[in-house]
């Protein structure tokens, strides 16, 4: 017998999402399930139709390989084509291992395994935190030490984190047993849900405290100082270790995540470790040539030479005062010439570029250029 397209087994169109692809394999593995249709052989033969469907259609190279070639593309693969499901069926955790598990939990299933209990006394790392600090296009280029301030979990001070008055501590909730979750039975299936006593912790404290409530930590505001490297990129993440909210039970407390926002400069723009700005110059000096004075990003005095004849738009190098690379090395600044042309003229400066215009020979029907030139 011929083997069904695996759209079409899944009653899904071939640009199905995930989660639709998800959805249809839902459907099918809850109403063919071996173990649900014991004996009906019709029922396992679409159980293993629609799983393995769902192996294919589920991962990204596999479902590629399919779209393009087919069941043949497949063999090999340890799955469709390959016969990768011809092993029966018999326990459900059997049947999907890891692969699959993960599904079937999102579908609030248990199907039987053993009752996992929590420890009350497990510690837990704390959750990380993120801050977005946005610092001057100098501060990025020279490096500065900036203050922040941020709200994060701490430790209880009254409890010491144990989230009991006068020390008393957690024990296995009576309601779940310490599995964090209760389950009840509807025919075939056992549904999952999570505990309303410990709220999923598997554990509770009999005397909370007064400050924490039970929980073991309170919010509080923190001021540090942030060491931000000189020549720092735009959305560079900074991590300081043990800043973020305090752990469960006094388990290590997770990280602050700075993540660095650079603002736009007036002039100058960055290109990795070099600089760019554009220099406005006067025809006499383009054509004469001059020496000029620039102010650098740190407020240095710059002496910059212009050539006799620099034509508009040629970028000029001024080495190692760029951005820092570390040690002493710097990367360079970059200047585009810019020739700006005098709105408005004496009688005298038009008399002189009268007297200049008849000199230079200038043609009527000039020859077009490639910009690229021009860059």
């Amino acid at each position: 017998m011929a083997k069904r397209d695996y759209y079409e087994v899944l009653g899904v169109q071939k640009t199905a999402s995930k989660d639709e692809i998800k959805k249809g394999y839902r459907k099918l593995a809850v109403q063919y399930h071996p173990d649900k249709n014991q004996g009906d052989k019709e029922a396992e033969a679409k159980f293993k139709e629609a799983t393995e469907a769902y192996e294919i259609l589920s991962d990204d190279q596999k479902r590629q390989i399919y779209d393009q070639y087919g069941f043949a593309g497949l063999e090999g693969m340890g799955g469709g084509g390959a016969g990768g499901f011809s092993h029966a069926f018999h326990d459900f955790s059997d049947l999907f291992g890891d692969s699959f598990s993960s599904l079937f939990e999102e579908m609030g299933f248990n199907f039987g395994g053993g009752r996992r209990r929590s420890n009350p006394e497990a510690q837990g790392q704390g959750a990380s935190l993120r801050y977005d600090l946005q610092i001057k296009f100098e501060d990025a280029v020279f490096g500065v030490k900036s203050e922040i301030a941020f709200s994060h979990d701490e430790v209880c001070e009254r409890c010491h984190g144990s989230g009991g008055e006068d020390g008393a501590k957690r024990k296995t909730c009576p309601v779940c047993q310490g599995a964090g979750q209760i389950r009840r039975s509807a025919g075939f299936f056992s549904v999952s849900q999570t505990c309303h006593s410990c709220r999923g912790s598997g554990s509770v404290i009999e005397n909370p405290c007064r400050a924490c409530g039970g929980t073991g930590v309170t919010p509080k505001r923190k001021k540090i100082f942030v060491t931000i490297p000189a020549g720092v990129d735009n959305g560079k993440h900074i991590t300081i270790p043990r800043q973020g909210n305090a752990g469960q039970n006094n388990g290590p407390a997770g990280d602050l995540i700075v993540v660095i926002h650079i603002a736009p400069h007036r002039y100058y723009e960055r290109d990795g470790y070099d600089l760019y700005c554009a220099l406005p110059v006067s025809m006499s000096q383009a054509a004469l040539g001059a020496e000029l004075t620039l102010e650098a990003l740190d407020g240095k005095k710059l002496k910059i030479k212009i050539p006799a004849g620099t034509q508009h738009g040629k970028m000029l190098r001024v080495k190692s005062e760029g951005v820092p690379m570390g040690g002493s090395s710097k990367g360079d600044l970059y200047l585009k010439i810019l020739v700006t042309v005098p709105e408005k003229l004496s009688s005298r400066q038009r008399a002189l570029l009268d007297e200049f215009a008849g000199l230079e020979n200038a043609t009527d029907s000039p020859q077009p250029v490639p910009l690229s030139l021009l860059e």
